[in-house]
Parts: C-alpha cells; structure tokens; sequence
C-alpha cells in the first residue's frame, strides 16, 4: 500500500480500509488548517493504475494464509474479508462522478466483500454532483462520508475562507438524504473566537438540527503560528478562545442539538473525550462537558494544548 505525508482518518474508521484516492486538497484556504502542509502540492489524484496495484496489495492479504497462521499462533484475531474502504486525502469526494464510479468498480472487482466506501468531502463537492449521480455513487457503496462543515455559524465560515455558507450546508445535506447516503459532520470549536464561542454553538446547532449526519464528531482548535489563522491573532482581527470557553462551546452545542445523532469527541485535540447517543445519553455527556470546564482548569487545559503537534 502506498501512502503520502501524514494520512488522517476519523476515529470511527479505524477498522477501515484506508485507501489513498487523493492526497491534499483541492481548497486549502481554511485559515486554521495546517494539516496539508507537509505536501509540496496543492492536490494530487492517485494515478489508476496505483490505486490497483493497492487493491491488488489489499486482496492478497485478506486471504493470505501465512497472515491467517501468523495470527491464529499469536492468539489474535484473523485477517478476514474488507468491509469498508475509506478513500484517504482532505477530500477524495471531489474527484468527478465518472473517476469516482472508477474506483466504486476497482473496489467491487478487487474486495467483492466490500459493504461500503467512504471518505472525506467538502460541502462543495456535493454541490459539484447531480442528484442523479449521487443516486448512482449510493449504489456503489459510497456512504458514510465525513464532511468537514466546521460549524454552521456563518460569520466563521465566512471569516475562515470556508467557501460555503450555512444554507449551503443545509441544501447539501438534504441531497445527500434525497441519495440515501449517509453523512457524518465534523466541528471543529473554537472558530468563533474569543466570547462568541456559545453564539456560534447555538448557529451551529440550529444548522444541524434541519438536517440528519449519524455522526458529529467535535474536535477542538489547535493554533500554530504556520496558519494564517495565527497571523489574524498577530493583527488583531480576531482573538482565540480560552480552553474552558471551547467546552462550553461544545457544551452548549449539545445542548442545543434536537436531533438524534452519535456525538463523539475523541480525537487528540480534544483534552476530555466524551461521546453518547442524542438525545438519550445528552444529560450524561453534559456532565462531563460541565464537570471539565471549571474555570481553574483553564492553566492545565492550556499546557495540553500546547503539547498538541497538529489539529
């Protein structure tokens, strides 16, 4: 299996496949991200014939029986058949229908047992597709996309180059509930800023709530002096929020959130790791959330941010 720089995946597809479709990004705008910086390139497609020999690569070890023998000896479980493939890089989703149809077909040939596919998107790269394309994309198996919406509070969007705004969010989610593909959504707190973190939560939640991700997986704002996220800090456009400030952002979004949907904030840039099932378990994730956000928590909360080396 190939792979370039630093390969980043939700914590949900650990089990998955990670197959490299795309390194980069086709955007790389976001003031805050630094994710990418590492390539010497903006995007990159891998070539056809490298994603097959991958497949190729991928196939022989699901079967292969020395790796059966291996693990049987060491007591641990056995390789079995692929059932999800995660198409790897910022946002494989923005590759055309037809390269996208390529690859559903490579998957099916080389894993027959393959439930699904999934990946990273950008809210543009919905609106790239036709819903007819969409429709067709389900039926290979794309689903479960992460799509990186940030935040739904549109000052953010706006003022971190984004590219899109909440309405936009909305009328992209509802074609992807109009495909039947499901969708998971990515928050990043913090964004707002400093003493806007529960406004751009009660946005957010009240864009969310018009539309139906299984999954909100919340991770917290790291700065690095590489963004020019940093260099806003330096000019004094816009200031960072405190740490117990970010908790109370991701608090209140939960709070806020009527819908049902797995919230999840386990990444590393999220200093208390909390999940639940909305709206069952809401109460049990706000204590949590509550318990962690005491203000003379604020100095140890700092030094962990501060010994994050990426997002």
């Amino acid at each position: 299996m190939h792979y370039t720089g630093t390969i980043w995946r939700p914590p949900y597809e650990a089990a998955s496949l990670l197959l490299e479709a795309t390194a980069g990004c086709t955007w790389r705008r976001c003031k805050f991200c630094t994710l990418y910086d590492d390539l010497p390139f903006r995007f990159r497609v891998t070539p056809p014939e490298t994603l097959e020999a991958d497949l190729r690569e991928a196939q022989m070890m699901a079967h292969d029986p020395l790796g059966k023998l291996a693990a049987r000896l060491q007591g641990l479980p056995e390789p079995g058949g692929v059932r999800r493939v995660f198409l790897t890089g910022a946002n494989p989703f923005a590759l055309s229908f037809d390269r996208l149809r390529h690859i559903g077909e490579l998957v099916r040939r080389y894993l027959p047992g393959c439930e699904t596919i999934g990946c990273f998107a950008r809210v543009t790269d919905v609106g790239a597709k036709t819903d007819k394309e969409l429709a067709a994309l389900r039926e290979l198996g794309y689903t479960g996309i992460t799509i990186g919406v940030e935040t739904g509070h549109g000052p953010s969007l706006q003022f971190m180059d984004k590219g899109y705004g909440p309405e936009d969010v909305v009328a992209q989610a509802r074609r992807l509930d109009g495909a039947g593909m499901d969708y998971h959504f990515l928050y990043l707190a913090g964004l707002p800023g400093a003493g806007r973190g529960a406004e751009g939560a009660a946005a957010s939640a009240e864009v969310f709530n018009r539309t139906h991700p299984k999954i909100i997986g919340s991770s917290m704002l790291t700065l690095f002096p590489e963004s020019r996220l940093y260099q806003e800090t330096l000019a004094g456009t816009w200031a960072e929020e405190g740490e117990t400030e970010k908790l109370e952002e991701v608090r209140a979004l939960v709070a806020g959130l009527e819908i049902p949907v797995w919230f999840a904030a386990l990444g590393a840039s999220n200093a208390v790791a909390v999940q639940g099932n909305l709206p069952g378990d809401r109460a049990a994730v706000l204590a949590v959330l509550e318990a962690a956000r005491s203000p003379e928590r604020e100095e140890a909360l700092r030094r962990y941010r501060g010994s994050l080396t990426h997002l």
